[in-house]
């Protein structure tokens, strides 16, 4: 039901009026009366109209003033002038209004049903825009999630995939001017939790804590925070800042989950080849091993000459050592951390290639499969088909129409549902499809072919 308000001196036309409306558009109006411009103002407010029917002659403030007044309160209200008076001696001001409907009293019943119908039609088709407006906002806002990890994705592992990183920043309105990265390493305590309570936790404290960011997935045992600094502050007051916010995120750990985190800060950077160094450094400087508990930052790791792994096989320079060395160790360190971190991955793939294998036969996910390897599923999805050459599903798919093809050869006794059933597939329509598609033939083709 619409609100209408019939605003007119004469108590004879706003019941006149509100009496034609009931009778031609039955329980379509719930109706108000206003006997004067300020008594119009204050409806609008109290009321919130859909549709208003203003007599511009009216007592005090006239109906164009009181118009102007309801426009700025009500702005997608529609206005109905009525009028006994030229109404071309008011149509500049009354358009630059957004009026654009006027009844001449006195006023047909016709007239009076077609003018609202057609505004209720039209407010039809606003309601109707703006449902679609929401549901398209409500669909980027889920989309954003996913393109801040592919664009945090290309600066962790840049070798995943070919995408464009200006691009991505642009889409998120995220320019890749200066700025640094944040990394948050979790103890393995987190295995316990409900990580996609964990991650969407920090997500949304950085998110409102005041920065411009960009937020990765939780993988394995860390996340990391892309920081832009849009700030006209002095490098050192910004990374200050960057520090402080470090801490807030330990004693969100600490106050959530109970957990002790260690947290690196990498070197502010321009240029996506920037912000991945920034990264790196950060990975280096949240090493649990050495700084658990602590906000840590790159550049006073680097004063301290730490060594950067633990096995001795890098050596930290000396203070008197050149700057020339600083930079050979740094570009070391770097290179360690990702040949490191490559291996961890291959070694992962190979346990999720293991795991699939010992369960092909039975229902089994991506999703299953990442979260037994601890890895965001979207990230698995993307290495494991770098490192096997394959997607998931065309691996898993590969490894149950070999097994079939051996059960078609060598079990006579066994039907071809059975064999269905036993290779891991629940319709036996669809897995005829999937076995034709991949050798060529039929099952029924293949056992046929195999005996001749």
């Amino acid at each position: 039901m619409y609100r209408l308000l019939i605003a007119d001196d004469e108590a004879l036309e706003r019941e006149g009026l509100e009496h034609l409306i009931h009778r031609m558009l039955p329980d379509m109006f719930q109706v108000a009366h206003a006997d004067n411009g300020r008594r119009a103002i204050e409806q609008a407010e109290e009321f919130r109209p859909h549709i208003v029917m203003m007599d511009i002659n009216m007592p005090g403030i006239q109906g164009l003033q009181a118009i102007r007044e309801m426009k700025s309160m009500l702005p997608d209200a529609k206005f109905i002038l009525v009028t006994a008076y030229d109404f071309f001696a008011y149509a500049k001001e009354a358009v630059s209004l957004g009026v654009k409907e006027y009844i001449v009293k006195p006023a047909g019943r016709d007239q009076i049903s077609s003018t609202l119908t057609q505004l209720i039609e039209e407010l039809e088709r606003e309601k109707g825009k703006r449902i679609e407006e929401l549901q398209l906002k409500d669909k980027v806002s889920q989309l954003l999630p996913l393109v801040e990890n592919e664009l945090s994705l290309l600066f962790m592992v840049d070798q995943v995939m070919n995408a464009d990183e200006e691009n991505l920043s642009d889409w998120l309105d995220f320019p890749l001017d200066e700025g640094c990265a944040v990394v948050v390493a979790f103890p393995r305590q987190i295995y316990t939790l409900d990580k996609k309570k964990l991650y969407e936790t920090f997500r949304s404290y950085a998110k409102t804590y005041g920065i411009t960011c960009i937020v990765s997935s939780l993988i394995d045992l860390h996340m990391a925070v892309f920081i832009r600094n849009h700030t006209q502050e002095s490098s050192l007051v910004w990374k200050q800042s960057i520090k402080q916010f470090g801490e807030k995120l330990s004693g969100l750990a600490e106050r959530q989950f109970q957990l002790t985190i260690t947290v690196g800060i990498g070197s502010m950077q321009t240029g996506a080849d920037g912000w991945r160094k920034s990264y790196f450094e950060a990975v280096f400087a949240s090493d649990d091993d050495r700084h658990s508990g602590k906000v840590i930052d790159f550049e006073e790791v680097l004063k301290e000459g730490s060594s950067p792994v633990n096995d001795g096989s890098l050596r930290a320079p000396a203070p008197e050592d050149n700057s020339d060395d600083h930079r050979s160790y740094v570009i070391s360190a770097l290179q360690r951390i990702r040949e490191q971190r490559e291996q961890q991955t291959i070694n992962v793939i190979d346990k999720a290639k293991q795991y699939i294998e010992q369960h092909f036969t039975e229902e089994l996910s991506l999703e299953d499969t990442a979260e037994y390897v601890h890895l965001n599923p979207h990230y698995f999805s993307k290495v494991f088909k770098q490192q096997v050459g394959a997607t998931f599903i065309d691996y898993l798919t590969g490894l149950r129409i070999d097994k079939a093809k051996q059960l078609i050869v060598s079990a006579d006794e066994l039907a071809l549902k059975e064999v269905c059933f036993e290779v891991g597939y629940k319709d036996p329509n669809y897995f005829s499809r999937v076995f034709k598609r991949v050798t060529g033939v039929t099952p029924t083709e293949y056992r046929s072919q195999a005996k001749g």
